[in-house]
């Protein structure tokens, strides 16, 4: 709502990217964009042009190392420098894995705050796109939220991830911003020019209602947004939307205080269901929710298999999965 009197210009998602990292290397000498094809652009074209009006030295290629990409933003990091890591996909992190878990997120730590390596951002394209199969399709956020010392933060649109991703290169942590690529084209809207930066940690009330709480992240945010309509016009049950943006640390407050309102949770993310991070919203909403249940929570998640391709479409939490949860539940 702060942002209404702003200069605006028409973006979609991954326009809106790459505004936000040039208000960055416009404003901060020391930031610097690295990873695989970032130079002509990236192959989503999330840091197109930039190279041209920032030059080689701020923003270039590294090699086919996603372990070397984050190992050289920790240090890039640590030396004073605003780094901005890309892994090429979500699905390509695992590589750096120990360099993220290990090294970034304790870096502070072990050294009792005398170094940090709060200024690393990496960004990842993230979740199913329709034809990605098995390593274009990943949603990896709960391996990351396992992990303290980092903050995984997840847009579901151009204006979110603006003003997220900003919030993440600003924020004294190293941050995993997730980037849901099915959206880079779809969603279109009115982004301000200027940098501005959406607070981490906070979830965000998108509809508000008595019946259901509906909590998602990224693309499945749609997705319940369908599903909240047709809950209404075919059961005539009113859903309170919450897009959760951070991961981690996650909003617990805004979460429960809905479900002390509605009495019921229905939870819904691509990644498979067994230790996907719908679990631990559920585990924590019924230790402080207990009494104020109607019905057992529900998850709609993907299945415990790998992504599949023709299948993709059976594989995915859709509406009507997600529907029949919320019958399920109010007939309970």
């Amino acid at each position: 709502e702060s942002l209404v009197h702003w200069p605006t210009q028409k973006m979609n998602l991954f326009q809106s990217v790459t505004s936000a990292l040039d208000n960055t290397l416009a404003s901060d000498p020391t930031a610097v964009i690295f990873g695989e094809d970032v130079a002509f652009g990236g192959v989503f074209r999330c840091t197109v042009g930039l190279r041209d009006k920032y030059g080689k030295d701020r923003v270039f290629n590294t090699p086919l190392c996603e372990q070397g990409i984050v190992g050289f933003g920790i240090g890039a990091a640590v030396a004073g420098a605003t780094a901005i890591a890309e892994i090429q996909f979500a699905d390509y992190i695992y590589p750096a894995f120990d360099q993220i878990v290990n090294e970034a997120a304790k870096y502070r730590y072990r050294s009792g705050n005398l170094f940090d390596c709060g200024n690393l951002t990496i960004r990842a394209p993230w979740g199913c796109v329709g034809h990605g199969s098995l390593y274009h399709s990943q949603s990896p956020e709960a391996f990351f939220a396992h992990c303290p010392g980092i903050k995984v933060v997840i847009p579901r649109s151009p204006v979110q991830a603006k003003g997220l991703l900003l919030a993440c290169i600003a924020d004294q942590n190293p941050c995993i911003f997730f980037e849901p690529k099915i959206l880079y084209r779809a969603a279109v809207e009115q982004v301000p020019v200027e940098p501005y930066t959406i607070p981490l940690s906070q979830a965000e009330i998108l509809q508000e209602g008595s019946d259901v709480t509906l909590v998602a992240w990224g693309t499945q945010i749609h997705v319940m947004r369908e599903v909240a309509n047709m809950a209404q016009e075919k059961l005539g049950v009113s859903c309170e939307l919450i897009d959760l943006q951070t991961i981690l640390p996650w909003d617990t407050e805004t979460v429960c205080k809905s479900v002390v309102k509605t009495g019921r949770l229905l939870i819904s993310h691509e990644a498979p269901i067994t230790g996907g991070f719908a679990a631990e919203i559920s585990s924590t909403v019924q230790e402080e929710c207990f009494l104020n249940l109607e019905a057992p929570i529900s998850r709609v998640c993907g299945y415990d298999t790998p992504f599949p391709h023709i299948f993709e479409p059976f594989y995915i939490p859709d509406k009507w999965k997600c529907f029949e949860a919320i019958k399920k539940m109010i007939n309970y």
